[in-house]
């Protein structure tokens, strides 16, 4: 048996998809083209809570030292959970709306990744968080489909927390598996994802878990997880793709995951311009011809296993606020961390506002994306991260797309920034 294309997995949507299982030849006759890759949006900020995308959320906290409350946990552990269930309610009922979909359906994107928590799905109740985001969830799946759109849904943060970062949804020591429970409750949790994936036409893929630190979770262990992730999905959703991000290691380590019994399934890596001194300090030429360079590896690595870049953006500083964290600075200016600034002078003023940016700095942003977007459709295509924030323009497809920042359409193979 040998790995059965992307295309007759995840980008497999169809007009009329029954609500029970759809078997395998059935989505492999109505996939779409064969031509046609991943061009998707990030629902980020909605079901996990992150300070930068949504700060009016967390503002409240703003002028207390050290804060007690930097993560979604230990929002609701502050509010209390009848708050905490007042105002996310709110939040949940606002942050997407069908304009939204509407939008990014008339941009021509054809793909919604949208991150959930564990504890929306297989939840322990003793812990601070509250319930109640499933409702709002299918009203995103109807409309995804009313508009044709497939959606990938990733399970953001399992318990413990599988790389530390608030967008775990409990910010600090990385913990997952500690526990002979932690990965019981994250497959319930999928089980649950695969149970709704039957139930809307509009699923096409399932991520195991978003972004597993490799420093606090072991290679070996991530492996084993993903394997029992695949059983599970495919032994409750057949037709579902199974989505295994790299643990932050090099794609060309995940060789393992292509073997015959894992046909469905693809390899998603992030890639940021921001997290790092190195990559902070590169000119604008640089930051070119780094993502023209990442599209060549994907594209190798896209010959053994079909890869995704689920993440990106169009941020070459990391001035959005609380990016790293909430109350914490940023390396480009020097407060986050470092003593000086990345280069001297460095200053975050007007970087998040588009309406600030010169000619000049308007021109790399397009030619940015551009690049990016050619580079990863060398692989199967894209997901940007976010499809909008309150304040972060470089994070925000909708605003940069109607902004002209981004083309619409967004056809990365059509652009010529990177080498054919």
């Amino acid at each position: 048996m040998h790995f059965r294309p992307l295309l007759a997995t995840l980008l497999a949507v169809v007009v009329s998809w029954p609500k029970d299982i759809v078997n395998a030849a059935t989505v492999h006759e109505l996939r779409r083209h064969p031509a046609d890759v991943v061009r998707g949006v990030n629902l980020g900020g909605l079901f996990v809570l992150e300070p930068w995308i949504t700060p009016s959320l967390f503002s409240e906290w703003e002028r207390t030292p050290q804060s007690p409350v930097v993560d979604e946990w230990s929002y609701c552990a502050v509010l209390g959970k009848p708050e905490c269930m007042r105002r996310l309610n709110a939040h949940w009922a606002s942050w997407v709306q069908e304009s939204d979909i509407s939008t990014l359906a008339s941009m021509h994107i054809n793909t919604l990744r949208i991150p959930i928590g564990y504890w929306a799905l297989a939840p322990d109740l003793s812990e601070p968080y509250v319930q109640g985001q499933i409702p709002y969830l299918r009203r995103i799946l109807d409309w995804a489909a009313a508009y044709n759109l497939r959606v990938i849904l990733d399970l953001h943060g399992v318990p413990g927390s599988q790389n530390g970062f608030d967008n775990s949804g409990r910010r600090g020591e990385i913990s997952w598996t500690k526990r002979p429970s932690d990965i019981r409750q994250s497959l319930d949790s999928l089980a649950v994802l695969a149970r709704l994936a039957n139930e809307h036409r509009s699923v096409a893929a399932i991520q195991a878990v978003n972004e597993p630190a490799n420093w606090g979770v072991s290679k070996g262990v991530v492996t084993q997880y993903y394997l029992q992730a695949y059983q599970l999905v495919k032994s409750i959703a057949p037709h579902i793709t199974l989505v295994f991000h790299d643990a932050f290691l090099p794609v060309s380590e995940w060789s393992e995951l292509v073997p015959a019994n894992m046909t469905g399934s693809y390899l998603d890596t992030h890639i940021y311009h921001v997290f790092s001194e190195e990559s902070l300090k590169l000119s604008y030429d640089s930051h070119l011809s780094k993502a023209c360079a990442d599209g060549e590896k994907l594209k190798q690595f896209n010959t053994r296993s079909p890869t995704i870049c689920g993440e990106f953006s169009l941020a070459t500083t990391d001035c959005a606020r609380w990016l790293n964290g909430f109350q914490r600075g940023a390396r480009w200016d020097g407060t986050y961390l470092t003593v000086k600034s990345v280069l001297p002078g460095s200053t975050c003023a007007g970087q998040e506002d588009l309406s600030t940016w010169n000619v000049e700095k308007r021109m790399f942003m397009r030619n940015f994306a551009m690049a990016q977007l050619q580079a990863y459709e060398k692989a199967n295509g894209w997901i940007f991260w976010n499809f909008k924030t309150e304040n972060a323009d470089t994070w925000n497809y909708i605003k940069l797309a109607q902004a002209g920042i981004i083309p619409n359409p967004p056809v990365g193979s059509a652009f010529g920034i990177c080498p054919a």
